[in-house]
């Protein structure tokens, strides 16, 4: 978010000044240990949820990373001396933007690569409660329509860096753009069944309102971004009272943050405490969402199943 930034870089700061220290010391190394011996573009991203899909498009035409490693929580992730040299080393850095990465700005500040945003065209939702209402939620990446944003982003960004591949990535763009809006008319065609006033996600986090928005439900949320994890006794009960007056079945937290002030939501409502949901990260190989598209069947078949619950039974 545009502020968050600001708020958040006074705790981070000294960490990446660390890191730009190091950084310096070690440019020669990260030089000859960038490059790779067979001589394709690097590209470095963010976060592993970007890093899953720009290989869905590269393929094997780029050596791909991701910053941040599988279970972090991106909003206030700290940049190791590591992070720096491997940035350095990259042909193209791509971020999410919308203010996702509150420590971008002085991650390359330290570093000297091209950048790329890949929420570029997304339309915005506003965050509408809490400390950062009215910013745009950064979440875009959750919503199978704004993924065809970022996956066109994604194959224009490498066309540009890797002329002679444009059309290849052109192609897999497609097809991964295909496989990504089946998931979304998926949770749509399960979802279609569900009374008006039951059409309601609630969450910890507020990282559903582009999800929410294709698949036409209404979110609520205890707070906004992950920088504020513990729930206010007025947040649990504002909504407390939400599931209660729209006999929402389930919650649901997300795998990043601790899950005890959703756990009070449940008893004092009576709604049962569903699976938890992935947002800012995949999971390693062998677990339940090893890719962008892992994770986003996981959470609609998480989302569908629990508010589907009472029906079924």
């Amino acid at each position: 978010m545009p502020n968050t930034g600001d708020r958040l870089s006074s705790t981070r700061s000294s960490g990446v000044i660390a890191a730009a220290a190091l950084l310096a010391a070690t440019a020669a190394c990260s030089a000859s240990g960038a490059a790779t011996d067979s001589g394709r573009p690097t590209v470095v991203t963010t976060f592993t949820v970007l890093a899953d899909m720009v290989e869905n498009v590269a393929g094997d035409r780029v050596e791909v990373s991701s910053i941040t490693r599988a279970g972090a929580e991106i909003h206030t992730y700290e940049p190791a001396p590591e992070d720096l040299v491997r940035g350095e080393g990259a042909d193209l850095i791509m971020a999410n933007g919308l203010g996702l990465e509150a420590w971008f700005t002085q991650f390359t500040d330290n570093i000297d690569a091209p950048t790329a945003t890949l929420s570029d065209g997304v339309e915005t939702i506003p965050i509408s409660s809490g400390g950062y209402r009215g910013e745009p939620n950064p979440h875009a990446w959750m919503s199978p329509d704004n993924a065809q944003v970022y996956v066109d982003n994604i194959a224009e960004e490498l066309g540009e860096l890797d002329p002679a591949n444009t059309e290849y990535y052109a192609a897999e763009a497609q097809q991964y753009k295909q496989r990504i809006a089946r998931i979304g008319a998926d949770l749509e065609a399960e979802l279609s069944g569900l009374p008006d006033s039951r059409r309601a996600l609630v969450t910890c986090e507020g990282a559903f309102s582009y999800l929410a928005r294709d698949a036409g439900l209404t979110e609520r949320y205890l707070w906004a971004v992950n920088a504020e994890t513990q729930a206010t006794p007025k947040q649990i009960a504002s909504v407390v009272e939400f599931v209660r007056a729209n006999d929402v079945p389930t919650v649901f937290c997300e795998t990043t943050v601790n899950d005890g002030s959703q756990r009070q939501v449940a008893a004092e409502s009576g709604a049962e405490l569903g699976r938890s949901l992935y947002v800012d990260s995949l999971s390693k190989a062998g677990g339940p969402v090893p890719t962008y598209l892992d994770l986003l069947r996981y959470d609609t078949e998480a989302i569908s199943e629990g508010l589907t619950r009472e029906e079924d039974a």
